[in-house]
C-alpha cells in the first residue's frame, strides 16, 4: 500500500503567492517495487502518481464544431484507454504520449480488447479465429489465411440495428412446426428427424472408411460393417429420436435390446500385448433398422440393438443394417420399386417348377478366409454390376469330372429360380409378369482334348458364372424412371485348373477360385430406326455425324422451312 501526502494547496499560484502549485503538474512520484528470491528478480511493479493542480478555463469558447469522422470506416476513439490529456496513462500501450521507456515498465500488463486499443480484431473468416456459435459447418473448407492489414472489419459502430448473421449451412433450414412442408418421401430423399436434422446410421464412404453421421436415404437398404476398438468407439444417434413420417407427423422408434451370445463372430484379438489392467465396456455390436413404408410415408420403425462387452486390446466388427419393407406385405417381403425396379433394390425371382414359387437370385458374399465352405449368399441388386467369388480347396488327386460337378453345383445353388420378375410388383399368379431365365449350359468336356493320365490338371472347369440382365425405361412415376427387366441370361466361362505346390506336393491342397458376375445392360424401350444403306455406306453424308448435311441441301425450299420467305430463297 503506497500513500502520498501533499503539504501544499492544489491551486495554481497567483503572482507572488506561496504554498501553491507553480505548474499544472504539481507532483510526479514514481515508485518501483521488486519481488526477489535468492537475489533473483521474479517480478517488478512500477507505481507512478501524477497529481495536477486545479484550474479553470477563462478564455473564449470557439464556435467551430468538431468534425467527427464516419464511425463505420474510422473508429472514433482509436485508443479508449487514453484518458489523460498530455500524460501517459499506465497500462495503456496505445497512448501516444507514453514514451518507449515508460512502456517498458508495463509492457506485459497492457489493457486488452477494445479498451486497450484493439479496434481492429481478427475477422471471422480467418482460419485462426476461434469458433463461436455462428461459425458454419463449412468453415474449415472456405476459411482464409490473411494478415490483419487486409481485414474486412469496418468497426464497432454501424448505422441501424444489429441482427444475427444468417449463414447458409449443410443442414436443411429449420421449418416451423405449424408449416408442414413434407408431402412424402421420394426414393433417395434423406430421412428427417423431429429437430429437422438428418437421421444418420454409420455407413462406408467411397474411401472404404466408416462415417458415423451419414444420412439414411429413403428406400435405400444399408448393410455395412465397421471396425473399431475401445479407444475409438463412439455411440451413434440416440434411439429416442423421433422420425418425420413424411407428412409432418413424428413417430417413435420401437427398440428391442438383445445380448450377443457368441461374440467370436464380432471380436478379433489385437496383436498388441495386453496391459496389466484390462478395461472393458458394454458397447453396441449391431443395429438392425426396419422401416415400414406405405407409399411415400414411413408408418413405423423397428430397431433391434445387439449389445456386448468389448475389452481393451480387442477389435470389434460392428454391423449396421437398414431395410425398407412395405406395409401391404404380410411377411415383410420388400418391394423393389415404384412399381418398376429402382437401383439398389433386390431383383425378384421365382421358381415356377416348384410348389413354393418363391425363388432367389444371389451372388457370393465371402467371409473369413474367403473359402466357399464359409461363404454366404447375398441378393443381386438391380442396376449394380457386381463381381464376387470364393475359393475351393482341391487336392492333387482330385477327379476332374467330380470337380466339374462340384463347381457347377455350387454355382447353380446361387440361382434358385426359373424366372425373374419384370417389375417389382410382379404377381406369382400371373405368368406374364415374369421372364424366363435363359441358361447356357457349361461347355461339354467330352469334346475337349484329353490330358491323359496327368495328375493335377483339369480342363474345362466352369469356374465363372455370368449373369446378364437386360432392362429398359418404360415410363416414369412422379418423375422417377420406371425400369423393367426384359431378359436374363446365365452362362459359364471355363478355365484350366492346375495344381500349384511348392517343394513338395504331398499332403497339400491347392485353391480354385470360382466367381459370379452380374452385368446390367440398358437398351432402348423401342427398337431404334434401322440405318439406311446410304447412311451405312456413306457416313460422310450423315447429318448426325457431320456439320455439312448434303441431304438437306434443298431444305429452305420445302414446306418445313419457317425462316425467310420461300420466294426470296
Amino acid at each position: 500500500k503506497v500513500i502520498i501526502d501533499l503539504t501544499r494547496n492544489l491551486q495554481l499560484c497567483l503572482p507572488n503567492a506561496t504554498d501553491c502549485c507553480t505548474a499544472p503538474l504539481c507532483v510526479l512520484e514514481t515508485l518501483q517495487v521488486l519481488a526477489c528470491r535468492d537475489s533473483v528478480v521474479l517480478a517488478h511493479l512500477l507505481i507512478q502518481a501524477e497529481i495536477y493542480a486545479n484550474s479553470s478555463f477563462t478564455g473564449n469558447v470557439s464556435e467551430d464544431a468538431s468534425v467527427i469522422p464516419n464511425q463505420v470506416f474510422q473508429p472514433l476513439g482509436p485508443c479508449p484507454c487514453d484518458l489523460t490529456d498530455g500524460a501517459c496513462d499506465v497500462r495503456c500501450c496505445c497512448d501516444p504520449e507514453c514514451t518507449p521507456d515508460l512502456k517498458k515498465l508495463f509492457n506485459e500488463s497492457c489493457f486488452t480488447g477494445v479498451f486497450g486499443g484493439d479496434v481492429n480484431p481478427p475477422f471471422n473468416q480467418l482460419c485462426s479465429t476461434e469458433t463461436d456459435e455462428y461459425t458454419p459447418d463449412w468453415f474449415p473448407f472456405l476459411c482464409v489465411q490473411s494478415s490483419l492489414n487486409n481485414t474486412p472489419f469496418l468497426g464497432y459502430f454501424y448505422h441501424g440495428s444489429i441482427s444475427t448473421p444468417r449463414v447458409p449451412s449443410f443442414k436443411i433450414p429449420l421449418q416451423t412446426s405449424h408449416a408442414k412442408v413434407f408431402t412424402g418421401y421420394s426414393q433417395g430423399d434423406p430421412i428427417m428427424t423431429e429437430e429437422n436434422e438428418y437421421f444418420t446410421i454409420p455407413q462406408q464412404s467411397m474411401a472404404g472408411q466408416c462415417v458415423g453421421n451419414a444420412p439414411v436415404a429413403y428406400l435405400h437398404d444399408i448393410d455395412v460393417k465397421c471396425l473399431t476398438d475401445l479407444s475409438s468407439y463412439k455411440e451413434g444417434l440416440p434411439h429416442d429420436v423421433r422420425i418425420n413420417s413424411g407428412t409432418g407427423d413424428f413417430i417413435q422408434q420401437n427398440v428391442i435390446y438383445r445380448t450377443i451370445a457368441d461374440m467370436g463372430k464380432f471380436i478379433a484379438k489385437s496383436e498388441s500385448l495386453p496391459t496389466t489392467e484390462i478395461l472393458c465396456q458394454n458397447v453396441t455390436f449391431a443395429e438392425n433398422y426396419t422401416f415400414i413404408c406405405k407409399d411415400e410415408n414411413i408408418e413405423g420403425i423397428n430397431v433391434t440393438v445387439f449389445l456386448g462387452r468389448l475389452c481393451d486390446g480387442e477389435i470389434l466388427t460392428q454391423r449396421f443394417t437398414a431395410k425398407f419393407v412395405s406395409l401391404k406385405s404380410n411377411n415383410e417381403e420388400e418391394l423393389s420399386g415404384n412399381p418398376g425396379y429402382q437401383v439398389g433394390k433386390p431383383v425378384r425371382a421365382a421358381n415356377m417348377n416348384a410348389s413354393d414359387t418363391s425363388g432367389s437370385l444371389n451372388i457370393f458374399q465371402p467371409a473369413g478366409r474367403g473359402l466357399c465352405t464359409s461363404a454366404t449368399d447375398t441378393p443381386v441388386l438391380f442396376g449394380l454390376d457386381s463381381y464376387s467369388g470364393c475359393i475351393l480347396e482341391v487336392g492333387i488327386n482330385e477327379d476332374c469330372t467330380l470337380l466339374r460337378g462340384n463347381v457347377t453345383e455350387r454355382l447353380n445353388s446361387l440361382i434358385q429360380a426359373t424366372h425373374v420378375g419384370k417389375r417389382s410388383n410382379s404377381s406369382y399368379s400371373d405368368v406374364n409378369d415374369w421372364v424366363e431365365i435363359i441358361r447356357l449350359d457349361p461347355f461339354n468336356p467330352n469334346t475337349s482334348v484329353s490330358t491323359g493320365n496327368l495328375k493335377g490338371i483339369c480342363p474345362d472347369i466352369p469356374a465363372n458364372l455370368n449373369i446378364r440382365i437386360i432392362f429398359a425405361d418404360v415410363g416414369a412415376v412422379q418423375g422417377i424412371a420406371r425400369q423393367e427387366i426384359l431378359a436374363v441370361q446365365i452362362s459359364y466361362s471355363t478355365v484350366i485348373w492346375q495344381f500349384q505346390c511348392g517343394l513338395t506336393c504331398e499332403n497339400t491342397v491347392s485353391f480354385l477360385p470360382i466367381t459370379a458376375s452380374v452385368q446390367f445392360i440398358k437398351v432402348p424401350a423401342q427398337p431404334p430406326i434401322p440405318m439406311t444403306r446410304f447412311q451405312i455406306n456413306y457416313t460422310e453424308f450423315d447429318c448426325n455425324r457431320n456439320d455439312v448435311c448434303w441431304p438437306q441441301l434443298f431444305y429452305p425450299v420445302t414446306q418445313f422451312y419457317t425462316g425467310k420467305n420461300n420466294k426470296q430463297c
